[in-house]
C-alpha cells in the first residue's frame, strides 16, 4: 500500500512503504527480485480477515476524517492543482504519461489518495490498541486490495501496455491472452513468475561437484568435492530449511554459497531433505532433528573428525537449534560451533508473518494440516506471494498478460517455484512455536526426549539478519545472540529474506554491518556498527575457518568404506526420486 504526505510546497509523493518493504531493489535485476520462502506459515482465515477489515473501517472519527480529506483531494485533483505524485521508486508509474498526460495524472493521484487513506486507517486501528497480529492481518488484506485496484493492472489504465499494443500492431495483446490462458489452465489462475523450462536441477542449478554419501528415509547428505589442495579438518554441515529445496545455496557458479565455502577450504556437507507426501504426515521435529544428528555423524565418520561446525538457515536453524539443545543436555560435543542465517527463535517480534499466527487462525491451520497430511508448496507459497502483491503478483500480470512478455528465466525464481511439502505434524509444531513462542520458554517444547532450554547451548555462534527481511526481522534474528549462552558474533546483511542468502561477494550494491560484542539492544548495536561493501559470506567464512581446525591434505575421494558414494550430487531427493535405501 502507498501513503501520501501533505507538506507544501514540495509535491506530495507516495511515501516509502512500511519498514517491511523499505529499500526495495529494482524489479528488473536478478538481485532485486523479491523472493520469500523457507518459513512455515498458516493459511489466512477469510472470516478473521473480514472481521479485522470491518473493524478498521468502522472507526467513526478516523473514517470521517479520511472521507473529508479524500473529498478535498478529489476537488484539487479535478482542478489539476493537487500535488500528490507517485514515489520515484514505484515502477508502476514510471511511464512519462503518468506525469505528462492530464487524464493519467489525475487517475494516478486518485488512486494514491485512496490507498493513502486506507494506510492511515490501518495506522489509526493500530494506535487504537488493536492486537498487533490483527493489525498485520488487516494490513495484509488491504495491501493486496490496494495493489489489485491499481489502474496499471488494466489495459486502459496502463499507458505502457497500450503503447506496446500499438507498436506491435496488437501482437502483444495476442501473446498476453495466450499467457493468461496458459496460467488459468496450468498455474491456478496466477501469472507465472518464471520460465521453469529454462533450468534443470543438476544441469543448470545445483551443479557444484559432489556426491551423496549418506541416505535414509529423511535426508540425503551431499559431500562436495574439495577445490583446494588443503582443507580444514573439521567439516561443515549445512542445515537448509525443510521447506523448499537446498539448492538456493548452490544456484549456479558464481552464485553459490556452497561453491564459495568449498573455495575457502571448508569441507562442506549439505543436508537434502526428502519431499514428504501424505504417507510422511507424522514426521515431526524429532524426525528432522534426528536427521541433523545422522548427517553430523556421517560427516564425522567420513572426515575422521570428532566434531563438526554447522550452519542453519531459516527454519533449518530452528531444527538445528533443537538438535543442539539435545546435545547440550547430554553433554555431547559433536558440534563445536554453529552459524545462523535469517533464523527467528523468538517470535515475540512484531512482523507481517504475525498476520498468520493468531490463535483462531492457527487452530484452523492445524485442522486443515491434519486432514490433508501435508501442507503443499503452493498453499504456503500463496501466503508469501500475497505479502508482496505489487512485486510477486501484479508485476507479472502486467508483464505477461498486458505486455505479452514471456516469463523471465531467473535462477532464484526457478528455485522459488520448485517448492516442497511440509508434513502435517511438523507444520502443527511450527504453528505451536508461533503461537506460544515455545522455543524461548524453558521446557515448553520437547524434542528428542529433551526439553528445550536455549540457555543450555554454549557453543560459539555466528548470527545473521537481513535489513529488509519482513519474514524474520533482523532485530528478531539478533535476539538469538542473547538467548544462547555461548560467545556470539552478529552480522547484519542488506536485502531481504532469501535474497540475503544468495549474496556472493563482488556485488557492489551489497552491504553488511559488523560490530562489537552483541548486547541486549539490537538498535544500539546497529548504531555503532561499521558498514562494509560486500557479502556476509566473507566474515562468516573467516569465522568458520577459525573454528574448523588445522589444514590437512584434501581427500582424494569422497565418502568412506562405511559411507560409500551412492550417486553424484545433487542427488535424488532434490528431484523427488526415492531410490532404494543405500
Amino acid at each position: 500500500m502507498t501513503t501520501t504526505t501533505t507538506t507544501p510546497p514540495r509535491p506530495r509523493r507516495a511515501a516509502d512503504r512500511p519498514a517491511a518493504d523499505a529499500g526495495r531493489a529494482p524489479r528488473d535485476t536478478p538481485q532485486g527480485i523479491p523472493v520469500e520462502g523457507g518459513e512455515p506459515v498458516a493459511m489466512p482465515s477469510p472470516r478473521g480477515m473480514v472481521r479485522g477489515v470491518a473493524a478498521t473501517l468502522a472507526q467513526p472519527r478516523p473514517l470521517a476524517r479520511e472521507a473529508v480529506r479524500l473529498g478535498r483531494d478529489a476537488l484539487r485533483i479535478l482542478r489539476g492543482t493537487d500535488e500528490i505524485a507517485p514515489s520515484p521508486k514505484d515502477a508502476r508509474f514510471a511511464d512519462p504519461a503518468w506525469s505528462l498526460h492530464p487524464g493519467y495524472r489525475r487517475l494516478a493521484q486518485s488512486y494514491l489518495a485512496t490507498t493513502g487513506a486506507l494506510d492511515r486507517l490501518v495506522e489509526d486501528f493500530a494506535a487504537g490498541g488493536a492486537d498487533w497480529r490483527e493489525v498485520e492481518q488487516v494490513r495484509f488484506v488491504l495491501t493486496a486490495l490496494s495493489s489489485a485496484l491499481a489502474p496499471t493492472n488494466t489495459l486502459p489504465g496502463n499507458p505502457a501496455a497500450l503503447k506496446r499494443a500499438f507498436d506491435t500492431a496488437g501482437l502483444s495483446l495476442a501473446r498476453g491472452a495466450r499467457n493468461m490462458l496458459s496460467d488459468l489452465v496450468h498455474n491456478g489462475g496466477m501469472p507465472s513468475q518464471v520460465d521453469r523450462s529454462a533450468f534443470t536441477v543438476g544441469e543448470d542449478l545445483g551443479v557444484t561437484p559432489g556426491a551423496v554419501v549418506y541416505r535414509d528415509e529423511i535426508v540425503e547428505l551431499i559431500q562436495y568435492t574439495p577445490s583446494t589442495p588443503r582443507v580444514r579438518a573439521r567439516p561443515l554441515v549445512v542445515v537448509p530449511p525443510p521447506i523448499g529445496r537446498f539448492y538456493f545455496l548452490d544456484l549456479r557458479p558464481g552464485r553459490s554459497l556452497v561453491e564459495y565455502a568449498v573455495s575457502r577450504g571448508l569441507q562442506v556437507f549439505m543436508i537434502s531433505w526428502r519431499n514428504p507426501t501424505k504417507a510422511q504426515s507424522e514426521w515431526d521435529l524429532d524426525t528432522y532433528a534426528g536427521g541433523v544428528l545422522s548427517a553430523v555423524d556421517a560427516a564425522r565418520e567420513i572426515t575422521g573428525s570428532p566434531d563438526v561446525t554447522t550452519l542453519g538457515l531459516c527454519a533449518g536453524g530452528q531444527v538445528m537449534t533443537t538438535a543442539l539443545n539435545h546435545l547440550a543436555a547430554q553433554g555431547d560435543e559433536r558440534v563445536a560451533a554453529a552459524g545462523y542465517a535469517v533464523t527467528l527463535l523468538d517470535f515475540a517480534s512484531r512482523a507481517p508473518l504475525g498476520a498468520f499466527s493468531g490463535p483462531r487462525l492457527l487452530d484452523v491451520a492445524r485442522r486443515n494440516s491434519r486432514r490433508r497430511g501435508v501442507i503443499t508448496a503452493r498453499q504456503m507459497g500463496s501466503v508469501f506471494t500475497w505479502m508482496r502483491p505489487d512485486d510477486l503478483v501484479f508485476n507479472y500480470l502486467v508483464r505477461q498478460w498486458l505486455m505479452g512478455e514471456a516469463p523471465p528465466a531467473f535462477d532464484i525464481l526457478a528455485w522459488n517455484a520448485d517448492g516442497t511439502n511440509l508434513p502435517a505434524r511438523l507444520h502443527e509444531q511450527f504453528l505451536d512455536i508461533f503461537q506460544h513462542n515455545a522455543l524461548v520458554k524453558p521446557g515448553a517444547l520437547t524434542v528428542l526426549g529433551t526439553p528445550v532450554h536455549l540457555s543450555r547451548i554454549t557453543v560459539p555462534t555466528f548470527v545473521t539478519g537481513a535489513l529488509t527481511d519482513h519474514l524474520t526481522p533482523w532485530h528478531g534474528c539478533y535476539r538469538t545472540t542473547q538467548l544462547l549462552s555461548g560467545p556470539s558474533t552478529f552480522v547484519l546483511s542488506s536485502s531481504g529474506h532469501i535474497q540475503s542468502l544468495v549474496n556472493p561477494p563482488g556485488n557492489p550494491k551489497a552491504r553488511y554491518w559488523t560490530g562489537g560484542e552483541p548486547g541486549p539492544d539490537a538498535h544500539a548495536w546497529r548504531a555503532a556498527a561499521e558498514e562494509h561493501t560486500g557479502s556476509w559470506w566473507e566474515p562468516w567464512s573467516e569465522w568458520a575457518i577459525e573454528r574448523s581446525g588445522d589444514e590437512v591434505p584434501a581427500p582424494e575421494s569422497l565418502g568412506s568404506t562405511a559411507h560409500p558414494v551412492l550417486e553424484a550430487a545433487p542427488g535424488s531427493y532434490v528431484r523427488d526420486r526415492v531410490p532404494a535405501r543405500g
